[in-house]
């Protein structure tokens, strides 16, 4: 019961020791507000909002930002502060980009804002922007390695990375509305721009064939129009990549005379749509000189980065998957203490049928463990398309889409039953031949695991597996649970003799 109007009761569903934190991000492009949950490796955004303001938008012919865009962001900075408060932020940070550390009036520009804020802005430079973006990187990909590029609406700024950032980052003038303004809206002279500006880029040269991460609004649009164009069945961004011949075709079509008219073009918003030209013409420059094998999308950049140089180093080295899932088991799951225990027992599982785990799957094991109860409370008709859904398109990073994939599946397994591939949900089609096995093995542990546990813990260390060779899987259990016997169990133990394909029977010990 509330005492007083003054009490607040915190939320179960939040992570209890987490204070939020604001960043306030004033770009070129845009302004943008994040509330996120608090300090953390696998941060959560708490509230987000963007403002299109284009302060940049003619600085490159006049050198100055322009006026009515200055308002509109001194009004939406007044709204962030109030927005920051009301979250319960402990912290306002603010980052200032190109824009405002180019322009001419930018200084008058920061006085301002930092009266609109009541806080203190940290106007970026270039080589910090590069910086942070790089930082993004890191917390979002397990061992990122090639080439960072963070495209704002007023500078490119470019970092080699491999784990960390490695050496300093350059930046360049070829933002998307510098572009247009400086070209005067010819995308032919955008790229004579781009050409000249890009000649001789070491951090291209040196990273010559890996990876290229793009960070940033426009070349995410790029990326959403080739998830529909392609009919992906997965909207999530980050971690979203495409080979190069697909990429250099797309950006063909996008600089094209048709490309205001390309299909799937409706499904990005009218103010991306005319940046998606000038960032075409970068990426496909870019390519002529890196050769990347792929293009890799993130969803984290500056302001991610940023955060991330703010953790203690023993935190950056947390596995942001592994982070995620552990909060999601915290705050979901029927006992947090029951699914570590599925970690271990399954473990054990794939180590008593022979099966092999790299160090990437072994992660994603754990991580399906740790989220394979959290719909629970959901009904059980729909209890596997809850799952699929939520944990495919949750806020995670550190996995990659077939990783996804594995873990939407396995829960998808656990609840609706170990169906033939041809009736499994469309996004089985991200995942390989091998993760799907691995997936369906595990949905068939978990259908097993949950008929001794009722999802809480003390039970599975007293059942295990022995497996000798050429004969049965003895599912081996304690005879002082052995009254757990039962048809439905004998059931469940079918299945997962399915997909072993080999029988499994009951032996108490």
């Amino acid at each position: 019961m509330v005492k007083s109007s003054k009490t607040i009761l915190r939320a179960q569903g939040r992570i209890r020791k987490l204070s939020p934190v604001a960043i306030i991000d004033i770009g070129s492009n845009s302004v943008r507000l994040v509330v996120y949950e608090g300090l953390s490796r696998s941060p959560t955004p708490l509230y987000n909002e963007k403002i299109l303001c284009g302060l940049g938008a003619h600085i490159g012919s006049t050198g100055r930002l322009d006026d009515d865009a200055v308002e509109r962001a001194l009004a939406t900075l007044r709204r962030y502060r109030m927005l920051a408060e009301q979250s319960g932020a402990t912290q306002i940070r603010t980052l200032a980009t190109a824009a405002a550390r180019e322009a001419v009036n930018g200084p008058e520009f920061i006085r301002r804002a930092t009266e609109a804020l009541q806080a203190p802005i940290h106007v970026l430079t270039g080589i910090e922007e590069a910086m942070y973006a790089a930082y993004g990187i890191e917390c979002g990909f397990r061992n990122p390695v090639g080439v960072v590029a963070d495209m704002g609406g007023g500078s490119v700024e470019l970092t080699r990375i491999n784990g960390a950032p490695t050496g300093e980052g350059v930046t360049l003038p070829l933002g998307g509305l510098r572009l247009q303004d400086q070209s005067d809206s010819d995308v032919i002279a955008a790229r004579q721009f781009v050409r000249e500006a890009l000649k001789g880029n070491a951090v291209l040269k040196a990273a010559k064939g890996g990876t290229f991460y793009a960070v940033g609004g426009t070349w995410r649009a790029i990326g959403r129009l080739n998830m529909v164009r392609s009919k992906y069945p997965l909207t999530v961004m980050h971690h979203y990549e495409i080979g190069a011949k697909e990429a250099r075709k797309l950006c063909s079509r996008l600089t094209g005379k048709k490309g205001s008219t390309i299909r799937g073009i409706e499904a990005i918003s009218s103010n991306r749509r005319a940046l998606m030209p000038y960032g075409a013409v970068l990426l496909s420059e870019i390519m002529a000189i890196m050769k990347p094998e792929r293009i890799v999308f993130s969803g984290l950049g500056v302001r991610e980065g940023y955060l991330y140089s703010l953790l203690p180093p023993q935190v950056q080295k947390m596995d942001p998957l592994l982070t995620a899932a552990e909060e999601f088991a915290v705050l979901r799951a029927r006992s947090p203490l029951h699914a570590r225990e599925l970690v271990k027992w399954t473990g054990a599982a794939f180590n008593a049928f022979g099966i092999d785990e790299t160090a990437n799957e072994k992660r994603y094991r754990k991580a399906a463990c740790l989220l394979a109860d959290i719909t629970w409370r959901s009904h059980p008709d729909y209890r596997g398309d809850q799952a699929l859904n939520l944990i495919s398109n949750a806020d995670f990073v550190g996995v990659d889409h077939a990783g996804r994939a594995f873990l939407a599946l396995a829960s998808y397994y656990r609840h609706e039953g170990l169906v033939e591939d041809d009736l499994s949900p469309a996004l089985i089609t991200i995942a390989s031949k091998r993760e799907r096995q691995r997936a369906k093995l595990l949905g068939a542990l978990f259908r097993i695991g949950f008929q001794f546990s009722t999802a809480m813990p003390g039970v599975l260390p007293k059942v295990g597996f022995q497996v000798e060779e050429d004969g049965p899987v003895q599912l081996t259990v304690a005879s002082d649970i052995a009254d757990f016997e039962g048809e439905r169990l004998y059931r469940r133990m079918k299945g997962l003799a399915a997909v072993l394909d080999r029988p499994v029977e009951w032996h108490e010990v």
